[in-house]
């Protein structure tokens, strides 16, 4: 099941109204679902795991495939890169694909874009090694670092929800969006019993945290590896507006 959820997050900072369609997770899954639930907003975010390593029915990217090449004419469609980009065994073959798409990869890197700032943190290449990780996050502080100082309003893209204690929440970015944990797997309540990356009981799985400075989604569709239980995948329509003295939704 997918359900369609609505969040306004309101900043002075926000110069003009826009709307984005937050879709980590797809991990190759069914495009004409989604399709429709991508009409009407200013841009599509790919917040990593467009593609699926575990996939034994296909390569893990056929539908990966369709995506890039139909979102850009719904919409201007940004991508940043998740652990599936990094780990898939076809990716020599899948690349250069998406490079020919009109699809804007943001490879640690920012851009302008509907008065606000847009960037993407890739995943690092590591798996749960900790002092490799730690080293490898250091390494991205000089982008972080570069898109912290722009004005206005600092939207980026971070797969990974564990990565913004360590290496984001200290720098000047207003809000933070991720994937990755699927909500937990299987939710008791608000809790998720598993995330990859935080283990049993995880903290970060699902909604706003952070005094609303990371915004957590339970991703598009599901991994082959493993069901959800009370744990329904989700497409999130941001709207971003300058309504200063508004509370948030």
């Amino acid at each position: 099941m997918l359900q369609t959820n609505y969040l306004t997050v309101r900043s002075p900072k926000i110069a003009q109204p826009v709307t984005f369609a937050i879709c980590p997770d797809f991990h190759n899954g069914d495009f004409e679902t989604l399709r429709p639930l991508l009409k009407g907003v200013d841009a599509i975010l790919v917040v990593g795991d467009l593609v699926d390593r575990h996939s034994r029915r296909d390569n893990g990217y056929d539908n990966a495939l369709r995506f890039l090449a139909e979102a850009p004419q719904i919409a201007p469609t940004f991508y940043s890169l998740g652990n599936h980009e990094r780990m898939i065994s076809g990716l020599p073959a899948y690349w250069p694909q998406v490079e020919a798409s009109d699809v804007i990869v943001l490879d640690d890197q920012f851009v302008p874009f509907g008065g606000i700032v847009l960037g993407g943190l890739s995943s690092i290449r590591v798996g749960e090694d900790a002092p490799a990780m730690a080293a490898q996050l250091a390494q991205k502080q000089p982008f972080l670092r570069a898109m912290a100082v722009q004005e206005g309003f600092k939207l980026l893209m971070c797969h990974h929800p564990e990565y913004f204690v360590t290496a984001v929440q200290p720098w000047d970015i207003d809000l933070t969006i991720a994937g990755h944990a699927h909500g937990g797997q299987v939710r008791i309540g608000r809790q998720g019993l598993y995330a990859p990356g935080q283990g049993l009981l995880p903290r970060l799985t699902s909604g706003l945290y952070f005094g609303e400075r990371l915004l957590v989604s339970r991703g598009v569709t599901n991994s082959v590896w493993a069901p959800r239980i009370h744990c329904a995948c989700e497409i999130i329509i941001l709207h971003l507006e300058g309504r200063a003295d508004a509370p948030c939704d």
